[in-house]
């Protein structure tokens, strides 16, 4: 059985959110699943902006909130990113109609607001979870990031200046 790990980071700002993100997009592999999950204004988007970079994506990647689903293609460093927003839908049903299984031989799958959404997607989807201050003054997030397999060990090591 693949090792499980948990990390928690205490990432202080928006380009902090952008390196955790980077760290974990330079691991990152064709068909692997990444669940986002955190409250509005949380930073999924910003943590996936990062992960394009790791994955050497090099166009913009904004929220893709009102077209649901947005492939940023690599510029032949990595894998293609499919950024899916699945807060406007209603189902697991609703994601597969996305037919998103298609696009995991070539490409990393981020899905914000997919929790309990992604299972028949991956067998073990990789988890972040972001959890902002009460204090709307604050920019400091708490992201717990949960990963099965051995591979994700020295990736999340590497990170530990940022906690």
């Amino acid at each position: 059985m693949s090792p499980v790990t948990v990390r928690r980071y205490t990432v202080a700002n928006a380009d902090a959110m952008r390196e955790l993100g980077a760290l974990l997009g330079r691991t990152c592999q064709a068909g692997d699943v990444m669940v986002l999950t955190g409250d509005l204004g949380a930073g999924k988007t910003t943590f996936t902006q990062g992960l394009g970079v790791g994955l050497g994506i090099e166009e913009a990647i904004t929220s893709p909130t009102f077209v649901i689903a947005r492939v940023h293609p690599s510029t032949g460093v990595g894998p293609d990113l499919v950024h899916v927003d699945a807060y406007r839908l209603g189902s697991a049903v609703e994601l597969d109609e996305l037919d998103l299984v298609a696009d995991l031989s070539s490409s990393v799958v981020v899905v914000e607001w997919g929790g309990g959404l992604v299972g028949g997607l991956a067998e073990s989807p990789i988890d972040v979870s972001i959890v902002r201050s009460d204090d709307d003054e604050d920019e400091t997030r708490i992201v717990t990031v949960t990963v099965t397999g051995e591979r994700w060990d020295a990736a999340l090591v590497q990170g530990d200046p940022l906690t």
